[in-house]
């Protein structure tokens, strides 16, 4: 293990075996031995890192906080050390039918609001709080409907949005919540017809996933990951299929203040708390 790299991801669907594998070949080839270590939730993969099972981690940016709260907790550190082009400078919507009486959010006191599974960054903690934020608490001012598709893959899947939206249509709420770049999606998949929604809000730009690194990482095999990450062009045919699958034109420096809006959210709700101090106490 000391010479190979070793990451750790989660398995939010099939095709992650794939792109783990492509790049796994792709550095291989550049004299970087790595390897993958996937798990089901990404508590447990932040529990697996801090156990020492591998390196560096690829973390939804709930499972950053997750890492860096309980590494401040037992005196350590954790970085960002990598992030891709399409991570930065995101924002959620909540919509509203087109044909409805909701035209604002103030229109919502009293209704119903769907949102995603209960740990998704996207379409639920930061829509929420971002509703909290403009006057209107969850579940005081609006009933708040879950979909809870795979809960602790952190909303990395469409499910929950998908559900939420189809509720919408449905007119079972009144309100959803997603990801913008998920509002286009699902008009180009037929989930959401062309015209059948309006944006009533627009949450503020956060950031997404980023590869996260503890002190303890060996720093030579690091410094090459992130060196061969950084080195990646869109235009190279031997890799634009590994980013294609994984969604990205290019891999970016890692940054973390953009995750202030996720970290107010799991403070104001209280999301977190219960795991960074069961783990701390564990490792500690």
């Amino acid at each position: 293990m000391s010479d190979t790299l070793i990451l750790g991801a989660v398995a939010y669907d099939p095709k992650v075996v794939t792109i783990w594998d492509g790049f796994q070949r792709w550095f291989a080839e550049r004299g970087l031995d790595f390897d993958y270590v996937l798990y089901s939730n990404y508590e447990r993969q932040v529990e697996g890192h801090f156990g020492g099972q591998f390196h560096v981690a690829w973390n939804s940016p709930l499972a950053w906080l997750q890492a860096e709260k309980v590494a401040a907790k037992l005196g350590r550190t954790a970085r960002a050390i990598a992030m891709r082009d399409t991570d930065c400078d995101l924002t959620s919507v909540v919509v509203a039918r087109a044909d409805s009486d909701i035209r604002s959010v103030d229109d919502l006191r009293g209704r119903t609001v769907a949102v995603g599974a209960s740990d998704s960054p996207q379409a639920t903690l930061i829509p929420l709080l971002h509703l909290a934020e403009l006057g209107l608490e969850p579940h005081d001012d609006f009933t708040v409907r879950r979909f809870d598709v795979l809960v602790g893959k952190h909303g990395d899947h469409i499910g929950g949005e998908r559900a939420a939206a189809r509720a919408l249509l449905a007119g079972e709420v009144e309100a959803s919540c997603m990801i913008d770049g998920n509002l286009l999606a699902f008009g180009v998949d037929g989930t959401i017809p062309s015209g059948a929604t309006r944006v009533l809000t627009q949450t503020a730009e956060y950031d997404h996933c980023n590869f996260t690194v503890l002190d303890s990482a060996p720093e030579p095999l690091i410094a090459q990951f992130r060196e061969l990450l950084l080195a990646m062009r869109y235009d190279d045919p031997d890799v634009r299929p590994l980013l294609d699958l994984e969604g990205l034109k290019e891999w970016k420096p890692g940054r973390t203040e953009k995750y202030a809006l996720l970290a107010r959210a799991i403070e104001r709700f209280g999301t977190i708390e219960a795991f960074v101090a069961a783990l701390g106490k564990r490792h500690a």
